[in-house]
């Protein structure tokens, strides 16, 4: 070997040992960390007690809901852990069911978490648990090279999957301990695939997340994609969660007949339950496929003409508390706002909430 080639030869073992011995720092940092089970900390976003921590409903209790209905409820839509920490860099190990991912979703989205912390009274995004592809059980860290002062975090569960546990990590010689309850009230928000957070790139962009964080109050999210259609053991079990104030974002995936023959028996059997309760009614998003599918542009007319129709009826009838919004630009009018024609981006989440929340956040300053 010449003198060249040593040089080479010497220079790149040097840099192999030097990444290596990083990697088995950053390793043994990881390695030193201390997990707490997340059901120890503070659970936000939880419609009712559960048996499982992470799931949005206990379906032994409702045994009478639609098959589809169940496999939707069980995922951790809208449930985040509120913690409190000194420590320099927060991580995490996490499982999933492992179902398979959506066509239209990111996997941080679907099977992953993402961070907020508190900065400045404002939550501020701060990193994403990622998953890998063919694995149900994951680990990582999620933010490094903090500051030791006292930090506020809130960190989001999968959307389209259950976790079935979590774990987060800091520091060995730093704290962690159960945050605070961040927002008030209960809004429960029943609806379709939109509502549970398709297709938002990560679980703290889903709409109902996205409106807790801007308002202060607890939106809790009752999506259940494709499965939203308003079936009496659905109504029924809504009428008895407690909540202040119910949004019904449900005509996306109820048919027009269904709409017609279904809205009054969930309506009345909420108002029987909760005398008090404002009740809002939202119509469907815009399917981008109606510009040029006749029968799709038809199709969700009637939705949204049904809906109007039967809101109509029920505050004629007496009803009171029951407010209705128009779909009318929701997702902007430039034709870029999903992903698919039907589930909304992050841009088309910001737009929906442009529309939506002076409208509600209205409604709720007046009503509670």
């Amino acid at each position: 070997m010449n003198k060249k080639h040593q040089s080479w030869y010497i220079i790149v073992n040097i840099c192999i040992w030097v990444f290596t011995f990083h990697v088995s720092i950053i390793y043994a940092q990881s390695e030193q960390n201390v997990y707490t089970p997340a059901e120890k900390l503070t659970v936000v976003g939880k419609i009712v007690p559960t048996p499982k921590p992470f799931q949005r409903v206990d379906t032994l209790q409702y045994s009478e809901l639609p098959s589809n209905v169940k496999e939707r409820v069980v995922h951790s839509a809208g449930i985040a852990i509120s913690f409190v920490t000194n420590s320099t860099q927060i991580t995490a190990k996490w499982c999933t069911e492992g179902s398979p991912t959506s066509a239209t979703m990111t996997e941080v989205a679907y099977r992953g978490m993402d961070l907020y912390i508190k900065k400045d009274g404002q939550w501020v995004y701060a990193g994403v648990a990622r998953p890998q592809v063919g694995k149900e059980c994951f680990s990582t860290t999620l933010a490094r090279y903090m500051d030791t002062e006292e930090k506020e975090c809130l960190l989001y569960l999968p959307l389209y999957n259950e976790a079935t546990s979590v774990s987060i990590g800091v520091e060995e010689n730093a704290y962690i301990r159960p945050g605070k309850q961040p927002f008030k009230k209960r809004i429960l928000i029943y609806g379709s695939s939109i509502v549970q957070g398709a297709a938002a790139s990560r679980p703290g962009m889903a709409y109902p997340a996205r409106l807790s964080r801007m308002t202060g109050l607890n939106f809790l999210n009752l999506g259940m994609g494709a499965s939203a259609k308003m079936e009496k053991p659905v109504a029924d079990m809504i009428a008895e969660m407690q909540a202040d104030a119910f949004i019904l974002d449900c005509v996306p995936n109820s048919s027009p007949e269904e709409i017609t023959q279904r809205t009054a028996y969930l309506i009345r059997t909420i108002r029987q339950n909760h005398p008090d309760a404002p009740i809002i009614v939202m119509q469907s998003v815009f399917r981008e496929s109606g510009n040029f599918n006749l029968r799709t542009e038809a199709n969700v007319a009637q939705q949204n003409e049904n809906i109007l129709e039967e809101v109509e009826k029920l505050k004629r009838s007496g009803i009171e508390s029951l407010y209705f919004i128009p779909s009318d630009d929701f997702l902007g009018d430039d034709h870029e706002g999903s992903v698919d024609g039907t589930h909304p981006t992050d841009l088309g989440f910001d737009r929906m909430l442009q529309v939506i929340e002076p409208r509600i956040m209205e409604i709720l300053k007046m009503e509670l």
